[in-house]
């Protein structure tokens, strides 16, 4: 059996910041370290950063006083960073610098007068930060069904910014409906949305054509893991996703002489290899990459880890 491994996959620059943070955190200051949901979409990743003496919790009451304190990289709202203020939390801000600058930009349209409108999915902890953190109200869309269901004047001047974990592709019909419905509207630059969500997209798409099924490892919570799925199957390919080599099913393999595997943003490679190993397991397997877009970027650490 043939597998192709999709290029890039995996690991985004953001991630690799938000797992390093917590790591440098535990070996600067022992543990615990505490930090406020999960740290990234990934089971395998929360539970090595346990064995390391993490501690993760949903609310910040559940932090002992003083304790060093880590917000994951989805963001959180204004009101979790005042109230780790208010208890004197010494915090480390593991949250993505794409998801500071889509905050940054909401902040901007609304010092502007502009009705703030947000792409992303309802529930998602990125999504709650973003809203969160504009200071005013913020319209959330997921759909252009929402779009139309809008109450809100044509004329009134409106301005739209994105969930990261959404790609060009995923946005496209909802800014189109919203930049038909509204006569002022403005929108971040198309080379604002996160470049990881969109190489990974746009490798499924090529991986696609060479294969008859594709494996996306990934967590079930994980927003991008599963539009990976979602796009293989929209495109043709019998996809599915799984959290490591223990979930594969043989048989989604019975016809199959190629298969494709990739990994959502928040996926480690060891999980890939796991699941490589798996296959090996049913038979015999040649393992090549597809050509696809090199990632270079890295994001710099705080600088309260980067000093003594």
């Amino acid at each position: 059996m043939e597998v192709f491994l999709a290029q890039p996959r995996g690991f985004c620059a953001g991630v690799v910041r938000a797992i390093e943070i917590v790591e440098r955190a535990l070996a600067k200051y022992g543990p615990p370290v505490y930090v406020r949901h999960e740290i990234v979409h990934n089971k395998y990743v929360v539970e090595s950063l346990k064995k390391k003496g993490a501690i993760f919790v949903e609310d910040l009451s559940e932090v002992p006083a003083r304790a060093v304190t880590v917000f994951s990289a989805h963001g959180v709202a204004r009101s979790v960073e005042e109230e780790a203020e208010a208890r004197d939390l010494p915090v480390l801000n593991a949250t993505c610098p794409l998801v500071t600058k889509v905050h940054n930009q909401g902040k901007r349209y609304i010092s502007k007068g502009r009705a703030l409108i947000l792409i992303g999915h309802a529930g998602h902890p990125e999504v709650e930060g973003t809203m969160g953190q504009v200071p005013g109200p913020v319209f959330l869309v997921q759909s252009v069904q929402d779009v139309a269901e809008l109450r809100l004047p044509t004329n009134t001047p409106v301005a739209y910014i994105t969930q990261t974990t959404l790609s060009v592709d995923d946005t496209r019909d909802i800014i189109a409906s919203l930049q038909a419905k509204f006569t002022d509207i403005q929108g971040p630059d198309i080379r604002d949305i996160c470049y990881a969500t969109q190489n990974r997209q746009s490798a499924v798409r090529d991986l696609s054509k060479l294969v008859d099924v594709i494996l996306v490892v990934g967590a079930a919570n994980s927003s991008n893991s599963n539009r990976l799925r979602e796009i293989g199957t929209e495109v043709g390919v019998a996809s599915y996703l799984i959290a490591d080599g223990s979930e594969l099913n043989p048989d989604w393999l019975k016809d199959a002489k190629a298969v494709g595997i990739t990994a959502g943003a928040s996926a480690p490679e060891v999980l890939v290899d796991d699941v490589i190993e798996a296959l090996r397991r049913i038979g015999p397997v040649s393992v090549s990459v597809v050509p696809g877009r090199e990632e270079n970027i890295e994001f710099r650490l705080p600088a309260e880890l980067t000093t003594g």
